[in-house]
């Protein structure tokens, strides 16, 4: 059952605003993929809803002159993952939503609520960050702008008050152009899950000096609100690509996130699991940008049962011990993380 003491329809943003404003008790509701849940199981019986699922101009995406990008907060995940603009700007945002549930959920879920309700765990939060995006938010007095690094408050607590209503999600044109993302979500199954630990990473590479000039990596479900790594960004611009800079991400990334222990996993697995979906994800922003592995080897045995397979990696050596069974092939998906490497049939 569900225990809803009043509902109210808003048609336009400022009715929204008024209806919030004259109940002070009243919650937003747009998808409800979230809010019904909470007033079945009973954290929000009795909640009074305002319904902005009818707000045409909370919903599209549109690429305004400037080149920057406004994403309607009642977009639903689906329309984004197709959307053309976020498939020729932002991709990655589309990859991101679209392991949000099923497709029944990315059907009615919302873009705007994924962000408002404050879950570390929310698919496309990440990649908001990494894109340093800008959230418009309408009130009684005009509105505001608030980077989406000082939206989030605490554990399920956002800086959005009462009477207020976000309605887009802008990533400037600055943020992204010249840029390559990657989002990998580690969860217990390969689909219908939450994330255990998230990591969207944006890059941007020089491919003629293979110079990593910029680069973002945000955590999701790695602290108490989605985390950007910036010690690890700072340690990281400007140098040269190849074994040593991932091998310098790996352990910075494990030094500064913060994940707990919980029933889906321990803090030693998640700090495990953190440095390596944070390799993996910038490798693949390195690829998208057009700068590829090239790998020289030289192979030696050791012992009987080993063989050490000496390996030229983006201009930088590397060395593994594996099994002689192994192929090159599988030292590179799964030794070294180039799992963009695959066998030409």
């Amino acid at each position: 059952m569900y225990d809803i003491e009043n509902y109210y329809n808003a048609k336009t943003v400022s009715e929204a605003v008024e209806l919030l404003t004259e109940h002070p008790d009243a919650r937003i509701i747009s998808g409800g993929s979230d809010v019904l849940i909470k007033i079945r199981e009973g954290r929000m019986a009795g909640t009074s809803l305002v319904s902005i699922r009818d707000i045409e101009e909370l919903k599209g995406i549109e690429k305004k002159d400037s080149g920057d990008i406004y994403i309607g907060a009642g977009t639903v995940f689906s329309h984004i993952t197709a959307d053309p603009i976020i498939q020729e700007c932002v991709p990655v945002l589309g990859e991101a939503v679209d392991q949000v549930g099923g497709p029944q959920i990315r059907n009615i879920g919302t873009i705007g609520g994924n962000i408002c309700n404050g879950a570390v765990s929310a698919d496309s939060v990440p990649t908001v960050f990494s894109y340093n995006s800008l959230l418009h938010i309408a009130n009684a007095e005009g509105g505001r702008v608030v980077p989406i690094r000082e939206f989030y408050l605490g554990p399920g607590r956002v800086a959005l008050k009462q009477g207020e209503v976000l309605t887009h999600v802008v990533i400037p044109r600055t943020e992204y152009e010249g840029y390559h993302g990657h989002y990998i979500k580690y969860s217990m199954r390969n689909a219908m899950d939450i994330a255990t630990l998230s990591c969207s990473v944006v890059s941007k590479v020089n491919p003629e000096t293979k110079i990593l000039e910029d680069v973002r990596i945000t955590f999701g479900v790695a602290a108490p609100v989605p985390y950007r790594c910036v010690e690890t960004e700072e340690l990281l611009k400007g140098r040269k690509l190849g074994e040593e800079l991932y091998r310098k991400l790996e352990d910075s990334i494990r030094n500064e996130i913060h994940p707990r222990d919980s029933w889906r996993a321990s803090k030693a697995f998640r700090l495990q699991i953190g440095g390596e979906i944070a390799r993996r994800a910038l490798i693949r922003t390195v690829e998208l940008a057009g700068v590829r592995p090239t790998v020289s080897v030289e192979v030696k045995w050791h012992e009987e049962t080993e063989v050490l397979v000496q390996c030229i990696v983006n201009g930088e050596e590397v060395a593994e011990y594996v099994d002689p069974r192994e192929s090159l092939l599988d030292m590179l998906r799964n030794h070294l993380g180039l799992t963009s490497v695959k066998k030409r049939l």
